[in-house]
């Protein structure tokens, strides 16, 4: 099978591409303009200052300079040029940043330390403090411990420099967007043994959904003391508040994905909630060190640690979707009376607390022909997750029986109207117990360098522990990961990897046993190429991940699933850039062949996607920018093979200008304004993708 259909992308792609290397001949570029070939900060997603060329893994990065060229406004939008990641996978959200690797959830990091758990419990990390994005592809657990097969995501807080540089930006844009943000770093001192950064953020804004605005502030400074070229310790505070809505409306499948019974189709703005009832607050403090320490030419050590205390208050109203496949099924779907529908009442208050460290040692020495990088870890984690609320399902309307007992709650998704909500007398949160998880770590991992060969190997035992209320359960696993690299004088590197990972599931299988871990394991093979004549850079890589000790809906004790389900996924990954002169293409494409437990295709999986973003900046017209770029997100299932969302391509515009300290760019993403859904659910509901967003810029740096 082709990687991918011929489309209007793939053709424009290829003759760019070709044009662009006749003219990159002629030019004879320099190979220092790559950017990409740089090292990795140690706090990376890699821990090592190995470059990506050198590493039999699959690692995708986004720089602020890519941040800001794209127009990324969240997070989930720098995500959407890179090859088999999925950076918007419900669409246009409020509540998080929904990104899936290589077909699968995995969990968000920030500074090596995992920042996110479990749902609805924290802040949104703000694009405006990051300056690095980083997408490690497949299982991690050598490195992070418990977590998913399809790899982490990694963001890189800005922190202090030496260099004074102070930057004021003002933004205005669509949906009354507006926006001020100050970033100010430099030394503290003339021996600049301290170093300092303060970002800051205010934004008011509402969206494309009615009703549903957002207000968020951030507070991030940050110091570094350097007493000598050995030592370096950096602390950071960050403190972020939103007062916002939910932006998912979890709209029926039926005048969305299909027609209504009457015909008619929900308009992608509709809000079914009430503004009266919905709000969707959150906080985070957050306070990180980081450290560095050289004792010699071989032995340093690095230190990140962070304490968080986060919370979120949440409520809801939604339609009421009711019934999974009887909902596909039933041509009448929910929408009863044409579009009066009964809606669902939810509320939540989350807290989320953790205390982190990872401590590692590193040693870089020779032992006769090779060179080992050594790392030697612990980490331990210690998370507390505590929750109450409330669940009014279908508040009017009894499921079993398919009577409408009481309609005065309910919405009319063709023309809502709002006030109609039940008093809060009525609703009472309950509290579920504390869940409280410690993780313990001990890894090494050798990379070694012997002639054009780059090997690496790891392995890392954890312990972890979960209680909640009267019950506890405890688990270990053992994780490896074995690579290797070849570097031809040409430019060509092709490499083999192995990892693997583990992922602790709560409960028991009915005979009183607790669950087993589920397990990752995955091959990669591939290449990375890199001409030492042309500035360009191209990685291609296939894998084949299997994910074991699933739920298994075949095989039952009593109530309970059983750990015999295994899902698989193979894939294929391009990624390319290449400079030609006052040009740079980025060109990124994936195609994924997903199976569940059950046999179906995953829920919310495109099988093809491709991206290509091109960035002009003209020697001649010095200041001008400008630059384009194509998303291309092939058709996705339900996880039962019965719905389809079908495929769509975007447009996004850069242009702007800067003179002096002044700088001005204009950004417009899904410049078409094309109407989509992003993924629509067995369940019953769809998720519509984001609308035109349009963003001016003017930063003033001095």
């Amino acid at each position: 099978m082709s990687l991918f259909r011929p489309s209007l992308l793939a053709v424009a792609v290829g003759s760019l591409l070709a044009s662009g290397y006749t003219h990159a001949q002629s030019a004879t570029p320099e190979i220092q303009e790559i950017q990409v070939t740089g090292q990795l900060s140690r706090y990376s997603a890699l821990k090592s200052d190995t470059p990506i060329m050198e590493t039999a893994r699959s690692v995708s990065i986004e720089g602020l300079q890519d941040i800001i060229d794209k127009g990324a406004i969240t997070l989930d939008d720098v995500f959407t040029y890179s090859s088999g990641v999925y950076g918007k996978t419900y669409g246009f959200a409020t509540r998080g940043d929904w990104v899936k690797v290589r077909g699968l959830d995995v969990p968000q990091y920030q500074d090596s330390l995992q920042s996110l758990f479990g749902n609805y419990n924290n802040t949104r990390p703000d694009v405006y403090t990051l300056e690095q994005v980083e997408v490690l592809k497949g299982p991690a657990s050598v490195l992070y411990g418990q977590g998913s097969p399809g790899g982490i995501v990694n963001v890189v807080s800005k922190l202090p420099k030496a260099e004074s540089a102070h930057e004021l930006l003002a933004e205005l844009g669509s949906f009354d967007r507006q926006q001020l943000a100050f970033d100010s770093t430099g030394a503290m001192d003339s021996d600049e043994q301290w170093l300092y950064r303060v970002v800051g953020v205010y934004r008011d804004t509402d969206t494309q959904v009615d009703q549903v605005d957002e207000n968020t502030r951030v507070f991030a400074p940050s110091i570094t003391w350097q007493p000598n070229q050995q030592t370096r310790v950096t602390a950071l505070l960050n403190r972020t508040e939103t007062d916002s809505d939910v932006g998912a409306q979890f709209l029926p499948v039926y005048g969305t994905l299909l027609p209504a019974p009457n015909g008619q189709f929900i308009d992608n703005d509709t809000y079914t909630g009430d503004p009266d009832f919905n709000y969707y607050d959150t906080e985070t403090t957050s306070f990180t060190l980081l450290a560095e320490h050289q004792f010699n030419s071989v032995w340093s050590l690095e230190l990140t640690s962070r304490y968080t205390d986060a919370k979120a208050d949440y409520q809801q109203a939604w339609t009421a979707f009711i019934g999974g496949d009887r909902y596909v099924r039933n041509p009448d779907g929910s929408l009863y009376g044409d579009g009066l529908v009964p809606r669902s009442f939810y509320g939540s208050k989350s807290t989320s607390e953790q205390a982190a460290l990872d401590a590692r040692l590193r040693a870089n020495f020779q032992t006769g022909a090779l060179f080992h990088e050594v790392l030697i870890g612990t980490q331990y984690q210690d998370v507390t997750l505590g929750e109450s609320g409330f669940y009014d399902y279908a508040r009017g309307y009894d499921v079993a029986t398919g009577t409408v007992l009481d309609d005065s709650t309910w919405i009319n998704v063709f023309d809502p109207q709002y006030g109609n909500i039940p008093p809060a007398s009525e609703f009472t949160y309950a509290a579920s117990p504390d869940s409280t998880t410690e993780d313990l770590g001990l890894y090494i991992n050798d990379q070694i360098s012997v002639g054009n060969w780059r090997i690496t190997a790891g392995v890392r035992f954890d312990d972890t522990e979960t209680n909640s209320g009267t019950s506890s359960q405890s688990d270990d696993a053992v994780s490896t990961s074995v690579g290797a690299l070849y570097q031809f004088d040409n430019g060509l590197s092709p490499y083999v990897s192995f990892a693997e990972s583990f992922d602790p599931v709560i409960g028991t299988n009915g005979r009183g046993e607790p669950l087993e871990p589920q397990e990752g394991e995955q091959w990669e093979a591939g290449f990375k190429y890199q001409p030492s004549d042309f500035p360009a850079m191209v990685t291609l890589a296939y894998f084949d991940i299997t994910q074991s000790n699933l739920n298994d809906p075949s095989s039952l004790v009593g109530e309970y699933q059983q750990q015999r389900g295994e899902a698989s996924i193979t894939g294929v990954e391009l990624e390319g850039i290449v400079f030609m002169g006052d040009l740079s293409l980025e060109l990124n494409a994936s195609q994924l062949d997903t199976k569940s437990a059950e046999g179906y295709r995953l829920a919310s999986v495109p099988e093809r996607q491709a991206s290509t973003w091109l960035t002009w900046r003209p020697g001649g017209f010095e200041g001008f920018k400008a630059g384009a770029g194509l998303r291309y997100v092939g058709e996705s299932w339900d996880g039962i093979d019965q719905l389809r969302t079908p495929s769509y391509t975007l447009g996004d515009l850069m242009i702007g200008y800067q003179t002096g300290p002044w700088d001005l760019t204009l950004n417009a993403r899904n410049v078409a304004d094309k109407e989509f859904q992003a993924t629509c659910l067995s369940r019953g509901d769809c998720f519509p993708g984001e609308a035109r967003s349009v963003v001016g810029r003017v930063r003033y740096q001095f």
